[in-house]
């Protein structure tokens, strides 16, 4: 609630507007008329939330039926609201898996379609929209329900995949799953000394290893400037598992939103920071992983958005090409050090082939993730972060972002008129539109 009593809703970085969800099982009776659909509200910025004008936004997660299984080949057709939890729940110890995952595995199918998740498999197993899903049933903007695919309207399925909903509501989604020996990871993480080992090391674990993803202590300078763990994983043999059951994980949960003033020292991010590095004493681990603490080691905590208190927080990701160099990182983490955007999470990756979806965010080169609270200085920080990103021909991630300048966008992704373009074609009052596109799109407000 706002202070005036007002419905509020947000996305995960806790930056509110007036709105609130309508949430219903039928998503073609509940998204007539809507402006917009949103899942499990994940996203970190505003590309979830409405417009100023209409404050109401279609809720999926309720729509979240399994239509066709075929346990053969591992075709899954769900329902949009259909989340990545509920699948790992009942698939994960049947031996399949979804090829790409996010961070988090509170996220709906239709949400991961509409940002193109990518994870820690990128370079093997590439984006979800562009390399995983086959189908796509959706309620364009005229009102007409439709089904696209890469064969049927390519044009119309490509603009959604990546297209943070803006394209129309999508109601169905048919994926292709991928069949794993167990449900375990066996895992491998690694010390390193800076930013260059970083790369070099990400670079060389893609080549054997299925997931690689790096955290960096941020807050480093000079020699030790990018330090942090290096990650490795794949699917462990039934053999490397001995047969040993697979647990249900145990969530805590943050009861409360952290106080303004531990946020604002520098010493307690520098104690994190130092504590986690140090933490790994050999420099290499190897050990028998759960899939969890793995790929989502932060949906331990439940609402650990609160840590960073009511002012809430945003995370700045983009991508570096791998044209721009491998000083391109260190050049980054300098300017982020410099104008103190002290972090207490920094994750690296690495990117390969580029997202078919006209708006998909990876292309070939490292992906930076940081996370912030948001401060009086935070605007000039992401204006300094994106002037740079610019130069460096590389580009941000939408579903993050709720800061970015629209004359800085446009000057990072040249694929965006061709996307306007399409929306010019089926939606041209904007029916459908988001507070992110108002922000960096122009829409009507």
């Amino acid at each position: 609630m706002s202070d005036r009593g007002e419905p509020t809703l947000a996305g995960w970085g806790n930056l509110a507007v007036p709105g609130r969800e309508v949430l219903g099982e039928d998503l073609e009776r509940e998204t007539r008329g809507a402006v917009l659909s949103r899942g499990l509200g994940r996203s970190y910025g505003d590309s979830s939330l409405p417009p100023p004008s209409r404050r109401e936004v279609v809720g999926t997660r309720m729509a979240d039926r399994i239509l066709h299984w075929d346990g053969h080949s591992g075709i899954l057709r769900a329902e949009a609201g259909f989340s990545l939890w509920e699948f790992n729940r009942l698939f994960l110890r049947r031996g399949w898996f979804i090829g790409s995952t996010p961070g988090t595995q509170f996220v709906t199918l239709g949400g991961m379609v509409a940002s193109d998740v990518h994870g820690k498999g990128h370079h093997s197993h590439g984006c979800f929209g562009s390399r995983h899903v086959r189908s796509l049933r959706m309620r364009l903007p005229s009102g007409d329900l439709v089904e696209c695919s890469p064969e049927r309207d390519p044009e119309l399925f490509w603009a959604t995949v990546g297209g943070m909903g803006l394209t129309g509501h999508i109601l169905e989604v048919e994926c292709q799953t991928q069949a794993i020996p167990s449900p375990w990871i066996w895992s491998e993480s690694e010390r390193v000394d800076d930013i260059d080992q970083f790369i070099a090391g990400l670079k060389e674990a893609g080549k054997t290893w299925p997931f690689t993803v790096g955290w960096i202590d941020c807050l480093s300078r000079g020699k030790h400037m990018g330090r942090g763990l290096l990650d490795r994983g794949r699917w462990a043999t039934p053999e490397e598992t001995g047969g040993k059951p697979l647990p249900v994980t145990r969530r805590l949960a943050m009861p409360f939103m952290f106080p303004e003033f531990v946020l604002r020292l520098k010493l307690t991010t520098q104690a994190f920071n130092t504590m986690w590095f140090w933490k790994h004493v050999p420099r290499v681990k190897k050990k028998l992983c759960h899939p969890d603490s793995f790929f989502y080691p932060l949906d331990a905590i439940l609402q650990w958005n609160r840590i960073y208190g009511r002012r809430g927080f945003t995370q700045y990701q983009c991508v570096l090409p791998d044209e721009a160099g491998q000083g391109a990182a260190r050049r980054f983490l300098d300017l982020l050090t410099r104008r103190g955007g002290a972090s207490f999470l920094c994750v690296i990756k690495d990117a390969a082939a580029e997202g078919q979806g006209m708006l998909s965010f990876l292309r070939p080169g490292i992906s930076i993730a940081v996370d912030f609270a948001v401060r009086d200085d935070t605007q000039q920080l992401i204006d300094a972060l994106n002037e740079l990103v610019i130069a460096e021909g590389g580009r941000i991630y939408l579903s993050k972002d709720a800061f970015t300048r629209p004359e800085h966008y446009a000057a990072m992704d040249p694929r965006l008129p061709r996307f306007l373009a399409v929306r010019d074609r089926i939606d041209p009052q904007r029916t459908i539109r988001s507070a992110q596109s108002v922000r960096l799109f122009g829409d009507p407000r």
